[in-house]
């Protein structure tokens, strides 16, 4: 089967990471492992293009060069990855009905309220007219059931669990020993690991609420460090924020690679984002299946990645207090960290495998076609 995919908010190659990317970077790269031949038919970035200058005119040209390729390719089904108002898909509509193919969208998104201003009307009516034409639309967080069923039927609704590749997130002592190493950490030095873009909006929120929380502990119940993995346009806003809350307890190591993002999770001992307004969380379950347990706030799609009591510790509100007294606890019991880290690998592996998800994926998908 020939998939022609599309991702209408961030193109697979884009060079500002985020965790969007990454799954559709993770669903492409699974459908190839099942057997399927899966192409990227445009780069053309939906992402607000009515706002600026010559917009519409490069969607037009997005449209004609994606249905260029589409008539040399020939395949079977399109495949949409999350459209939304800022992003909506406006070439899949369009492609799938002029080449007679199913029509399939895979984390798309829902909000009437997105039509009561002037700035997002476009977008919210883009994104409809893109549901209202699906055959399938599959979601990967259960929040965004409810909005869906205002506009999709329920017979073309469907529901695969996020996932990873747990083979690239193992847990390995020589790389934990190397990069402690690297920092002068000692052996035993308890360490804390945060992995996140410094960016405006929620993330910023989440960096700050940490640094905060984390204040309140000082070296009880000894000295331990916090590294922060990743970068972005608030860096400097975050290395002063963290020195002043913080001083020298913190280390920023910058941007890592994904396939070697595994070395440092193995290095820390918990891993700890708060997760403000968090839709899913790709990192939560990089850092389980690395055997780190989490500490994060029960917000969003958070506890749909991490399994509250069995692989980490979800705070039902946002009380820098009990976030802080969750971390110490777990500073303070490496017995329970170490089962709940456990329970994080077992849980990728069984419960959020990408390649599982994939396998079941694809029967719908072969179902259509």
């Amino acid at each position: 089967m020939r998939i022609a995919f599309y991702s209408p908010n961030k193109p697979l190659g884009h060079p500002d990471p985020s965790g969007d990317q990454t799954i559709a970077q993770g669903l492409v790269e699974a459908l190839h492992g099942a057997g399927y031949a899966c192409r990227e038919m445009s780069r053309f970035r939906a992402r607000w293009f009515w706002r600026e200058k010559g917009g519409w005119s490069r969607a037009v040209q997005g449209v004609v060069e994606a249905l260029r390729q589409s008539r040399i390719w020939r395949p079977h089904l399109w495949l949409t990855y999350h459209t939304y108002y800022k992003a909506p898909d406006v070439i899949g509509p369009w492609l799938s009905r002029l080449l007679g193919i199913p029509y399939v969208l895979v984390q798309p998104m829902y909000g009437t309220k997105r039509r009561r201003r002037a700035e997002t009307r476009p977008g919210f009516y883009l994104n409809r007219w893109a549901l209202l034409g699906a055959h399938l639309a599959v979601i990967n967080n259960r929040n965004d059931l409810a909005a869906l069923e205002r506009v999709v039927p329920l017979n073309r609704l469907a529901y695969v669990a996020p996932g990873i590749f747990p083979e690239m997130f193992v847990r390995c002592e020589a790389a934990r020993r190397t990069v402690r190493a690297h920092w002068g950490f000692a052996a035993h030095d308890p360490v804390l690991l945060a992995v996140a873009r410094f960016r405006p909006g929620v993330k910023r929120k989440s960096l700050h609420f940490l640094f905060h929380a984390l204040a309140r502990i000082g070296d009880n119940p000894k000295p331990w460090r916090l590294v922060v993995v990743g970068d972005g346009p608030l860096e400097a806003e975050m290395h002063r924020t963290a020195a002043r809350r913080l001083g020298r307890r913190v280390v920023f190591v910058g941007r890592v690679a994904r396939r070697e993002l595994h070395a440092y999770y193995s290095a820390g001992d918990l891993f700890v984002f708060p997760g403000i307004r968090e839709s899913l969380g790709m990192v939560y379950l990089e850092a389980q299946a690395c055997g780190l347990p989490v500490v994060a706030l029960r917000e969003g799609g958070v506890d749909q990645v991490v399994w509250d009591g069995l692989t980490g510790i979800l705070i039902p509100r946002r009380d820098p207090g009990a976030y802080a007294e969750a971390v110490r606890n777990l500073l303070q019991d490496e017995a329970r960290r170490r089962f709940l880290g456990l329970k994080g690998v077992r849980y990728v592996e069984w419960y959020r495998n990408l390649h599982r998800q994939v396998r079941y994926l694809a029967g719908l998908l072969e179902s259509l076609v």
